[in-house]
Parts: C-alpha cells; sequence; structure tokens
C-alpha cells in the first residue's frame, strides 16, 4: 500500500467510526425478484371490478384522470440516494445525527408506521397484503396476513389494532384484539363510492377512528361514517397526546380540529405551514406535544403552537414516521426508492430507517 492509499485508507476508517452505525449499514442491493413472485395486492381504483362497482353508486365520485375515482400515486417520489447534514433543533434533535437503515423490500410495502413496546415497529405491507415486524434489531416476521391491501396502522390507546384495507370493498378493519370490520360504507353507499384510496388512519380510545381518503372522515364506534372538514386535500392524521386535537396535513400546510366528547370535529383551522417543498404525508408526536411530518426533503417539526420549529433531512423523501426503539428515542421513518443490484433506482420500494433523537415519543399510546 502506497502513502497516499495509507492516508485515504486510514481517512474511510476515521469516517466510518465518527459516523458509526449508519455507516456500516449502507442499504444492500434489493434482491431479485422470482419467477414465481405472487402477483401484488392492488388498490381498489386499480382492479378490474372498480368500475362496475362505482356504477352502482348513489353518490359516484368525480371523474379524474378519465376515470371515476382514480387514486393517484402515495408519498414521496423515488430518487437516489443524497447527501444530508442534521443540525440541531434543540431539544428535538442533535446536530451530527445520522439514519440507519433497517430494513427493505420491493413494492408499495409500507405505511402507516407504529412502534411496538417491546422495541419493535409495524408496518402494512400493500402489496402483500400482511403485516410485518422489525424486532428490534430489525429481523422481520410477519404478524398478520390476509389484510386485503391493508395500507397504514394505528393502534388506540387501549391496544386496539386498526387497518384501512385499500382492496376493492375497501373498509376500515380491525385486527386485534379480534378481527372485524369497522366500516365499510358511507352515506348508504360502498366506500369506494367516495372515490380515490382509503389512505392513513388515526384510533381514538373509545374505539372509533378518523381516516383520510381525498377528504378527513370519522368512523364512530358503531361504524357510522361522518365526513368532516372544508377544502381540505388530506394525507398524514394524527391526536394529540389528550385527545382534544385532530392534526391532518393538507398539502403543505397542518389543519387542526378541536375533538368534542363524542369523536366529532370542530373549529377547523389552519395551524402551520411546512417548509422545504412538498406536501406533508404521515404524521406522529412526541411527549411534548410536537408534530413531526413527513416530506420530501425531509421530517418537518412544528411546536405545540404551530411554530414552525426546523427540519431532519433524510436520505431519501419519507412517507411515514414514528417514535420507537425501548425508550421511544428513535425516530423511525419509511422510505420509497432502493436499488438493484444493477445499481438502478427501484421506483416501487420502500426501505426503514433510525436515528437517534432528543425528544422522546409520546409513551401513553404506540403513537
Amino acid at each position: 500500500m502506497n502513502r497516499n492509499l495509507a492516508q485515504v485508507f486510514i481517512l474511510w476508517l476515521f469516517v466510518v467510526g465518527s459516523a458509526g452505525v449508519s455507516a456500516q449499514r449502507q442499504p444492500p442491493p434489493l434482491p431479485p425478484q422470482t419467477a414465481t413472485a405472487p402477483a401484488p395486492s392492488v388498490q381498489a381504483p386499480n382492479d378490474p371490478g372498480y368500475d362496475a362497482l362505482i356504477a352502482t353508486c348513489k353518490n359516484p365520485p368525480p371523474a379524474r384522470g378519465g376515470r371515476a375515482g382514480r387514486g393517484g400515486a402515495r408519498g414521496a417520489q423515488p430518487e437516489g440516494m443524497r447527501d444530508y447534514q442534521v443540525t440541531e433543533i434543540p431539544g428535538v434533535i442533535a446536530a451530527g445525527e445520522r439514519w440507519t437503515f433497517s430494513w427493505q423490500e420491493a413494492g408499495n410495502n409500507g405505511d402507516g408506521i407504529i412502534g411496538t413496546n417491546d422495541g419493535g415497529l409495524l408496518l402494512a405491507q400493500n402489496d402483500n397484503s400482511r403485516v410485518v415486524k422489525l424486532d428490534k434489531d430489525g429481523k422481520p416476521s410477519v404478524v398478520y396476513s390476509d389484510t386485503h391491501t391493508g395500507g397504514a396502522l394505528s393502534m388506540s390507546t387501549k391496544g386496539a389494532l386498526f387497518i384501512v384495507q385499500r382492496g376493492l370493498h375497501a373498509a376500515v378493519a380491525q385486527l386485534a384484539p379480534q378481527r372485524k370490520n369497522l366500516a365499510n360504507s358511507y352515506m348508504g353507499d360502498p366506500l369506494d363510492c367516495v372515490g380515490g384510496v382509503i389512505n392513513d388512519l388515526m384510533a381514538d380510545s373509545h374505539g372509533g377512528v378518523y381516516f383520510t381518503m381525498g377528504g378527513l372522515y370519522y368512523a364512530d364506534p358503531k361504524g357510522v361514517i361522518t365526513k368532516y372538514g372544508d377544502n381540505l386535500f388530506t394525507n398524514g392524521i394524527i391526536l394529540s397526546a389528550d385527545e382534544k386535537t385532530l392534526y391532518v396535513t393538507n398539502n403543505a400546510t397542518l389543519a387542526a380540529f378541536d375533538v368534542q366528547p363524542d369523536g366529532s370535529l370542530a373549529r377547523q383551522r389552519e395551524f402551520a405551514h411546512l417548509d422545504g417543498g412538498g406536501a406533508g404525508d404521515g404524521l406522529a408526536i412526541d411527549a411534548s406535544g410536537r408534530i413531526y411530518v413527513a416530506t420530501t426533503p425531509g421530517i418537518q417539526v412544528i411546536g405545540p403552537d404551530g411554530k414552525y420549529l426546523g427540519i431532519i433531512p433524510t436520505p431519501r423523501g419519507t412517507i411515514s414516521a414514528a417514535f420507537g426503539g425501548k425508550d421511544k428515542k428513535s425516530l423511525f421513518i419509511l422510505a420509497r426508492g432502493a436499488v438493484d443490484a444493477s445499481g438502478n433506482q427501484v421506483a416501487n420500494a420502500a426501505q426503514v430507517y433510525a436515528i437517534r433523537m432528543i425528544a422522546q415519543g409520546y409513551r401513553g399510546r404506540a403513537k
């Protein structure tokens, strides 16, 4: 080894040592798809029976893109890995922290991630209708199957686990403590008649579920669905720790509602503006009431008073975020995109990363 090479090698060791485990755990290439891989689950607007079902709607959705209710692409568009530099956000994250890669899979396989009490993470896998659990070491296992294109998860303070089912005959369903449908119709029509794809959800402590499907909806504990809000184009959704305020993304802003004792919503207002480009996607909160918004450039942090606090840049665009780890001081993200064995970007893939925080997630519920 000549002197110049030796100097380069020593510099590489220093960089690896400084960056810690994240520098040693770069995402590997995705394995090639096997010829026997099953066909992916499809969202309702892509199902061959969608048009026939929509034709039965008493209140059909507006035509979009030449087809009634056609759902759009979800979350951040894939891109190559990018350089980033984390700067300090007081009380939230220290300068210089690095994201650590944990898991990846081809397909639209992940959304609505939530932490578990043992330090793990749950992901709803849209493309194969499964729910995967990543343990504290990032090892995956399938915990639920046949979720009917299940696309996002939420767990109430009482441990009830819910999922949105994005296949034809969309529904909000409960997975635990027992499996059952909560709601699948709106104003006498199948829920599909709303149009588009059922997106994200938030379970309350009374057995009801708020969810987004272009607009904002609440399925009460009896499964009766009510629509709320004006001029909303929604995606991510979260309740405050005391369940008195509901936050929902509205393109590049965050809207807030007061939650009434019966779960109904009142006093819609613009709560915060996002920065750095891109619309908001999945949401999370911490123990101090701050809101974390997944966006293309990274996780944008909003104070409990609506003040913009800063952004945690990410190696890829993000679509979901959740606090996890046994101390709830790790922030997990679900990012869209990966690389195959030839070095090509794979559009339809999902990756999980984590970063250490100063802030701690709210410990009174999963998310």
